[in-house]
């Protein structure tokens, strides 16, 4: 009986192990190919239906607030890339924040704005799978958001641990911030109970939270 029940175990344990596997590789095949894509849309200017008054074309000329004006990702969409100098990496940034998004990179709350708006842009992701090593990032460290328009640089000024239903994180912050909340305690085995939450100003605004 002894030997059918450590049998069973083991079996149970290698079933454990292989589905953890298969998920593992699964996720990290869906990372690549956002990734690549990322890649792809932050190396194109956006194109702009018009010329200047000078008709000049905007392939030449940037106008990034033009370009922000036309930026209108649809929910799922690889919309950039994230980058944390701090831990030498890029992750890729897709629009929304359901389990299939965050399965594919670092999700953007859509209820939030992006750079140039002059408000709140949250940025979400798992600790154990794009946001790993996140407990190693402190204030001073800095975040680069990539976007079609754009490059923009933020840097951490304050932390925060709060519960995960508290929803006042998401809120208007009547200045440019960017806010990145990721599980917490960052090593916990199971469904963590709160969200750690970095806030992050655009290099050069000395505003705080």
């Amino acid at each position: 009986m002894r030997r059918i029940v450590g049998a069973l175990l083991m079996l149970a344990g290698v079933g454990f192990v292989t589905f953890a596997a298969i998920q593992y590789f699964e996720h990290q095949a869906s990372l690549k190919e956002a990734m690549a894509e990322a890649n792809t849309l932050i190396s194109q200017p956006q194109t702009i239906d018009h010329l200047d008054d000078k008709g000049v074309d905007p392939a030449s000329q940037r106008d990034p607030m033009a370009e922000r004006s036309q930026f209108d990702p649809s929910p799922n969409d690889v919309i950039g890339m994230l980058e944390v100098p701090k831990l030498e990496a890029e992750l890729p940034i897709i629009e929304g924040t359901d389990e299939e998004m965050l399965e594919r990179g670092v999700g953007h709350y859509s209820s939030t704005a992006f750079p140039l708006d002059d408000e709140q842009i949250l940025l979400s992701g798992h600790r154990d799978t794009v946001f790993r090593n996140f407990d190693k990032l402190a204030v001073g460290d800095r975040f680069i958001v990539k976007l079609p328009y754009g490059t923009f640089e933020y840097e951490i000024r304050s932390t925060a641990i709060v519960d995960k239903d508290d929803t006042s994180v998401i809120r208007s912050m009547g200045s440019e911030v960017l806010v990145v909340s990721t599980c917490y305690p960052f090593r916990y085995l199971g469904n963590a109970p709160d969200r750690f939450i970095f806030y992050a100003y655009p290099v050069g605004d000395e505003q705080t939270t």
